[in-house]
């Protein structure tokens, strides 16, 4: 009872098929045969699953590429042909705007869609619309968008979170509303994430407004949040700004430590203010340290770089510049002004923004639009139609572009396999900088076995790999679980990257350690911890405190009082964090007693507890029958109640209090302990004291 359509028929239920049809991609007959043979309908629905993402991917870059075209160009009116594209979705309109040479384009754009009957607005393209708004500090009718949004004008579309909120606002540089937002927010959540702290603090810094930047930061410690590489970044970028060079550059190479990842931002922004001050000495450090974080060089580097080769400094920098140069490979996307129907590619340099060449003046030449996510996503599944779909294409592979696609794979797997197949391609060998991605991706998702043969064939060919993706091998091994590979990668750390400094070697015995502790080894972390002592290398506090809270979690309070009587031994005093730790432990096991005689032992060291574990220690005291204790611990703490902090500074196995000090001492013009009050780290007033010295 089934009725065949007619073939027109089918165009309309089917545009897709149509669109593979036009190129080239499926005979024309199918769409007939398909309702005719029912056998053909099989292998028409495997050509459209396997091939059409690779097909679509290509399509949309097209026409992206086509609308940036037209955006750039004298004649508005070749927009319109291009939005009455079949092709056109949500996706191609939200990476066109992301494109758009200026607010104004972008906007043009949205107006031009609402002639458009077929599309309708998503997510993704509200968004980057929010986005241009807040850039062009259009608040108001950023703030129409948002109301639009939250009263459900558009299908499927959800209210807009307070993050979100919270960054468009920051991109307007408002910071009484992003504030306020923020307010709202903390009304509902007791800790709003660490992110909408930076977003805050960032605000306040850009604004020169550096109190309440330091303030914003203390707050974040005090209240229990973790700070971040971004956390960091704006730090760095504000000593800088501020002309305190020293002072961001002191912070950068602490950060280790703290296992912080320092970012290729943060090594752009120093190398750029020292090649500012001619300090070309601390730009070789900074480009050794980059090296041994495995970091590739950014392109806003190389203006930098040029100057630093122009005093001389060639040898150091002429891979670097080389490598940033744009590559010949690549061709660019070009149109005349005159006639900007007719779309060629052309040989020439890779240039993003429009640049003239030759004698054609009015040209407007682009770099092909490419984005390397949505490339991965289509390749998710690694078929036989899809490789030979990206074979066909032809692209340029470039050790920065196989970088972004492996990091873009969600699938290890897939990753692996993209990996094997682009060794392959011509013009293109693997370095230190693919093969330590490919590594690193592959530990976080437990594939030890083909890490082993990665790690084997870089031995054979002399490559040695930065310090700190050995460090994120025994870090991502803990996470999944392989604590005998992290133990094994330990081994071999001479061997696959060379000599490792002292203060190295303590980082990588901190993250062994972790690791151990998170895959129960505990025998093994124990050896590694005497082994350590042994030679030299004392553990940092918070190390201890991630051991005695592991040990803690398990019952074993003899391991604990171990551990804090080897404290004691190595010469360090106790931090507020560690007597938190060991006060949560003897509550736990219903040692109130010996609970209360720490609480005792922090407070003659003039250190206060956090409100919660004041609350825990009373409850505890209250459960064994202990009521004149709990009393006597509620009387004694009533006179330090009101500045009982919600969180004490620190985290297991990091060092976050360490740049409390440093930063407020740069930019407050107040003296540091009024806006700290009490720092709670011996190891943070240690610091403090050194950097004071400096």
């Amino acid at each position: 009872g089934f009725n065949q359509p007619h073939a027109h028929q089918v165009f309309d239920i089917c545009p897709l098929m149509r669109l593979l049809v036009d190129n080239g991609l499926l005979p024309r007959e199918y769409f007939v045969l398909p309702y005719v043979y029912p056998t053909v309908a099989a292998d028409v629905e495997k050509l459209l699953l396997n091939g059409y993402s690779a097909f679509r991917c290509h399509y949309s870059a097209r026409l992206i590429d086509s609308i940036r075209l037209s955006l750039r160009s004298n004649s508005p009116e070749s927009l319109v042909p291009l939005l009455n594209d079949r092709a056109l979705d949500s996706f191609v309109v939200t990476n066109a705007l992301r494109s758009a040479p200026s607010p104004d384009s972008a906007l043009s754009l949205i107006e031009t869609l609402k002639t458009v009957r077929h599309f309708s607005h998503t997510q993704n393209t509200l968004y980057a619309l929010a986005k241009i708004l807040a850039k062009s500090h259009q608040t108001a009718r950023l703030e129409s968008l948002i109301d639009a949004i939250n009263s459900g004008k558009f299908r499927d579309v959800a209210r807009v979170s307070f993050m979100d909120h919270m960054r468009w606002y920051a991109a307007a540089g408002d910071l009484d509303a992003a504030r306020c937002v923020w307010d709202e927010w903390r009304a509902l959540q007791k800790r709003p994430c660490t992110e909408s702290y930076n977003i805050i603090m960032g605000l306040c810094a850009q604004l020169r407004k550096d109190i309440e930047a330091s303030k914003v930061f203390c707050k974040m410690i005090d209240e229990g949040a973790l700070p971040n590489s971004r956390t960091y970044t704006i730090m760095i970028e504000h000593l800088v700004k501020t002309g305190k060079l020293n002072s961001a550059m002191e912070i950068f190479q602490i950060m280790p430590s703290m296992r912080m990842k320092r970012t290729s931002r943060q090594y752009s922004v120093l190398v750029d203010a020292f090649s500012g001050t001619d300090q070309f000495d601390c730009i070789k450090t900074l480009l050794k340290d980059m090296h041994v974080d495995g970091i590739l060089p950014g392109r806003a580097m190389r203006w930098s770089l040029q100057r630093m080769q122009e005093t001389g400094f060639v040898e150091e920098t002429m891979e670097l510049v080389r490598e940033m140069l744009p590559d010949e490979r690549i061709k660019v996307i070009k149109t005349s002004t005159d006639d900007s129907d007719n779309n060629e590619d052309d040989d020439g340099d890779e240039d993003i923004d429009c640049a003239s060449s030759g004698n054609d003046l009015d040209a407007i030449r682009l770099k092909p639009w490419f984005d390397p996510a949505a490339l991965a996503g289509a390749l998710h599944c690694w078929r036989s139609e899809e490789v030979s779909a990206l074979e066909d294409a032809k692209f340029v592979w470039t050790t920065r572009l196989v970088c972004k696609m492996i990091r873009s794979f969600s699938s290890a797997e897939t990753a692996w396999q993209f990996f094997c197949w682009v060794a392959r391609q011509p013009g293109f060998s693997h370095d230190i900088y693919t093969v330590s991605r490919m590594i690193a991706k592959l530990a976080r998702h437990g594939h030890v076995d083909l890490v082993d043969q990665l790690i084997s064939k870089i031995k054979r060919e002399g490559i040695r790999l930065s310090f700190s993706t050995i460090r994120l091998i025994i870090d991502f091994y803990g996470l999944s679980g392989n604590g005998d590979a992290a133990l094994k990668v330990f081994r071999a750390v001479k061997t696959l990257c060379g000599p490792v400094s002292e203060s190295s070697l303590l980082l990588l015995y901190s993250s062994l350690l972790r690791s151990l502790a998170k895959c129960r080894m505990d025998a093994d972390a124990l050896d590694i911890l005497d082994e350590m002592i042994l030679c030299g290398i004392i553990p940092a506090m918070q190390t201890f405190s991630g051991l005695m809270h592991h040990f803690a979690r398990g019952g074993d309070i003899k391991m604990v009082q171990r551990l804090f009587g080897m404290v004691r031994q190595s010469g360090m005093e106790p931090d507020a964090y560690m007597f938190k730790v060991l006060i949560h432990a003897y509550c736990n096991c219903e040692r109130a007693a010996l609970a209360l005689r720490v609480f005792e032992d922090m407070r003659t060291c003039s250190l206060m507890p956090d409100a919660s574990t004041k609350q825990l220690l009373v409850k505890s005291l209250w459960k064994e029958g202990k009521l004149r204790e709990a009393a006597a611990v509620e009387e004694r703490s009533e006179e330090i109640n009101d500045v009982l902090p919600l969180a004490l500074p620190g985290h297991f196995f990091t060092l976050p209090e360490v740049l409390k000090v440093n930063w407020l001492h740069h930019i407050s013009e107040i003296p540091i302990y009024n806006v700290v009050g009490v720092v709670t780290s011996s190891l943070a007033v240690e610091v403090g004291r050194n950097l004071l010295a400096i």
